[in-house]
C-alpha cells in the first residue's frame, strides 16, 4: 500500500490546486492546444464543405469554434459557481456530431443548425442538474466502455494522418517524421524524470517537425500567407431558423440523442481527470462531474448562438496529465487563453496547423494509448463482475464492430443518419442499454422516507429486519445491516454538525435496500455535506496503528460490518451506498 502511494505521489507532480511556475503552465497548455486545434478546426471543416456551405460562413464557423473552445476550457479550469468541473478539461469540436449537423446544413441551413444546437444543449442542463437521478444508469461500467472506444472510434482518422503527405513527398518523410515523433516521446516519458519528462510531448512534436522541414512536408508557405491578425465577416453570422418545421422536429431526437452521448463522454472525462489529478486516491467528486456537463452545455449553446458545430471535451487532456503529472488548473487556464489568442491571429494559428500530418499522427497516437488504458481503470475502479465484464465486453465489441462497418451495414449503415456509423455513440448506447435492462430486473428494492435524525433509528431498525426476513436472512445478518445503517446515519449526522441537535426535521432520508447476490444494498439518500465519508474510511487506514478519536469510532465500526462504503456528492443530494455481505453461515 504504502510503495503504490509512493510511487502515485512520484507521478503527480503539481495538484489542481497548486500553482506551477508560469512558464510551465504555459507550457503545457500551449501542448494541449498543439494537440487539439487541429481536430477543432477540422471538423466545421468537413460539416460545412460536405453539406455545400460557403466559404464565407466556413471561415465564421471556423472562428466561432475555437472562440467557444477557448471560453468554455477556461470555464471547466476555473469553476464559476456550478459551471465547470475545476481541473484541466480541454473543449473542442466534437465529431461525434459530424453527422448530423452535415444533414442539418444541407436539408435547413446554417440557421437550422444554430438552432438545433441551442434546444439540444439545453438537454445537457437537465442532464447535469438531476445527474444524481441517472447514477444507476451513468455507471463507472458505462464510462469506462465509453472512453475505452474513444481511441478506437479515433485512431482510424489518426492512422490516415500518419501517411498524409503532398504528392511528391519522399516516401521516407512520413515514416522517419512519425518514428522520430514516437521515439522521443516514448523514450523520455519511460526513462526521464523531473522537468524533462514534463517536456517530452513538446520535443518529441519539435523533432518529427524538423525532420518533416528537411523532406520540405512542413508548410511553411501557409505561415507566410496568413495575416498577422484578422477576424471573419460578421455578416456570415447565419441567424436562428425559428420556423419549426417538419426539418426541426425530424433532425431534434438525433440531435439530443448525440448530445447525451456527448454528455456521457463528459462524464468519463470528468471522472478520468480526477483520478489522474491527485496524488492521494479521492472518491469521485461528482458536483465537479456536474459541472463538467454544465459547462459543455454552456459552450454547446455558445457554439449554437454563434452557428457552428457543437463541441465537447477532449480527453487529450486525461493523457496529457497521467503522462506530465501536471493536473493544475493554471493549465486550463492557460490552454483556453492561447485558444482565443490563435482566433485573433491567424498567424499563430497557421504555425501549429503547419506541423505536418505523420507528426502529429504519433503525437496523438500516444496520447490514446493512454487514454485506453485511463478507460480500463474507470472500468475496474468499484471491482468488474461477471455481469459488469458482460456490459463492457459485449458493448466494447459492438463499438468496435460499428466503427469499423461490419455489423449488417446494409441495415445500419443509413440508420439514424448514420448514427451508429460512430463506434463511441453504438458502444456507448449498447452499455445504457443494457445496464438499463439489468437496473430493471433487479429484485424490488425496499423504501422508507423518514425525517433526518437521531429519532428515527428505532424505525430505521424495524424497517431492515423487516427486509432481513424477507430477504431469508437470520439474526446474524440483522445485527449487521442494523449497524452498518446506525454508524452511517450518526457519521452522516456528526459530518453535518447536527447530531448535538437531534438532527433536521425539516430534511429527509431516504433509505432504499435491496438484495444483490450475496451482499445487502443500503443507499442513504440526504442532503448535501462537505466531506466524504469513503476518503474518511480510506484515510482510517493509514493511521490504524493511532489510538481513535472519538469522532473516528462511528467510520472504524462501519468499515469493519461493511463490505464497501461508497459516497457520491452531488450539489442537492448525496448518496452513501453501503454494501453489507452475508454470514457464511446463516441462521435458520
Amino acid at each position: 500500500m504504502a510503495t503504490d502511494t509512493c510511487e502515485l505521489q512520484s507521478r503527480v507532480r503539481y495538484e489542481p490546486d497548486d500553482r506551477p511556475p508560469a512558464l510551465l503552465a504555459a507550457g503545457l497548455g500551449l501542448q494541449l492546444t498543439i494537440l487539439t486545434i487541429s481536430g477543432i478546426v477540422i471538423t466545421p471543416l468537413i460539416v460545412i464543405q460536405a453539406a455545400g456551405g460557403s466559404d464565407t460562413y466556413m471561415m465564421w464557423a471556423v472562428f466561432g469554434s475555437v472562440v467557444v473552445s477557448g471560453i468554455s476550457t477556461i470555464l471547466q479550469a476555473v469553476r464559476v459557481g456550478r459551471i465547470g468541473a475545476g481541473y484541466v478539461l480541454l473543449m473542442g469540436t466534437s465529431g461525434a456530431f459530424i453527422a448530423i449537423c452535415i444533414t442539418a446544413i444541407a436539408e435547413g441551413g446554417p440557421a437550422m443548425l444554430a438552432t438545433l444546437v441551442i434546444i439540444s444543449s439545453l438537454f445537457q442542463f437537465v442532464l447535469a442538474r438531476r445527474l444524481s437521478l441517472f447514477r444507476r444508469v451513468l455507471t463507472p461500467t458505462v464510462a469506462g466502455t465509453v472512453i475505452m472506444l474513444i481511441p478506437v472510434t479515433v485512431m482510424p482518422i489518426i492512422f490516415d494522418l500518419l501517411g498524409r503527405v503532398p504528392d511528391g513527398t519522399p516516401a521516407e518523410a512520413a515514416p522517419l517524421s512519425a518514428l522520430v515523433t514516437l521515439l522521443i516521446i516514448v523514450g523520455i516519458a519511460v526513462k526521464a524524470t523531473g522537468v524533462l519528462r514534463l517536456w517530452a510531448p513538446v520535443i518529441g512534436v519539435i523533432a518529427g517537425s524538423l525532420v518533416g522541414g528537411y523532406f520540405g512536408i512542413y508548410d511553411t508557405a501557409r505561415i507566410s500567407d496568413a495575416p498577422w491578425i484578422g477576424f471573419p465577416d460578421a455578416s456570415a453570422w447565419p441567424g436562428f431558423d425559428l420556423s419549426f418545421g417538419a426539418t426541426f422536429w425530424t433532425l431534434l431526437p438525433g440531435f439530443v440523442f448525440v448530445t447525451l452521448i456527448g454528455a456521457i463522454e463528459t462524464v468519463g472525462d470528468s471522472v478520468a481527470i480526477q483520478r489522474v489529478s491527485w496524488r492521494r486516491p479521492r472518491a469521485v467528486n461528482f458536483r465537479s462531474v456536474q459541472g463538467a456537463v454544465t459547462a459543455d452545455g454552456v459552450g454547446n449553446l455558445l457554439s449554437g448562438c454563434i452557428g457552428t458545430v457543437p463541441n465537447t471535451t477532449y480527453s487529450s487532456s486525461v493523457s496529457v496529465t497521467e503522462l506530465t503529472g501536471v493536473g493544475a488548473r493554471t493549465v486550463g487556464i492557460a490552454a483556453g487563453t492561447i485558444f482565443l489568442a490563435l482566433a485573433c491571429f491567424p498567424k499563430l494559428l497557421s504555425l501549429i496547423l503547419a506541423i505536418p500530418s505523420p507528426v502529429a499522427g504519433a503525437y496523438v497516437s500516444v496520447l490514446l494509448a493512454i487514454l485506453f488504458v485511463v478507460g480500463m481503470k474507470v472500468l475496474i475502479q468499484e471491482g468488474i463482475d461477471y455481469r459488469n465484464g458482460m456490459i463492457a465486453g459485449v458493448s466494447f465489441w459492438v463499438g468496435a464492430g460499428f466503427q469499423n462497418g461490419v455489423i449488417f451495414p446494409e441495415v445500419f449503415a443509413e440508420f439514424a443518419g448514420g448514427l451508429l456509423q460512430n463506434g463511441m455513440t453504438a458502444g456507448g448506447l449498447t452499455a445504457l442499454l443494457l445496464t438499463l435492462f439489468v437496473e430493471l430486473a433487479e429484485p424490488r428494492r425496499w423504501r422508507i422516507e423518514v425525517p433526518f435524525q437521531v429519532s428515527v433509528l428505532p424505525k430505521v431498525r424495524e424497517f431492515l429486519q423487516a427486509f432481513a426476513t424477507r430477504s431469508g436472512w437470520g439474526e446474524t445478518m440483522m445485527n449487521r445491516l442494523d449497524s452498518a445503517s446506525e454508524e452511517t446515519l450518526l457519521t452522516l449526522l456528526r459530518q453535518y454538525g447536527d447530531e448535538d441537535r437531534g438532527g433536521d426535521a425539516a430534511r429527509r432520508l431516504l433509505l432504499v435496500a435491496h438484495k444483490e447476490s450475496d451482499e445487502a444494498v443500503l443507499e442513504f439518500i440526504a442532503s448535501t455535506g462537505e466531506a466524504n465519508l469513503q476518503d474518511q474510511i480510506a484515510l482510517l487506514s493509514e493511521r490504524a496503528t493511532e489510538a481513535p478519536v472519538e469522532h473516528e469510532v462511528s467510520l472504524r465500526l462501519l468499515r469493519h460490518v461493511a463490505s464497501s462504503v461508497h459516497h457520491q456528492q452531488y450539489h442537492d443530494t448525496d448518496i452513501v451506498t453501503v454494501r453489507v455481505k452475508v454470514p457464511s453461515e446463516l441462521e435458520p
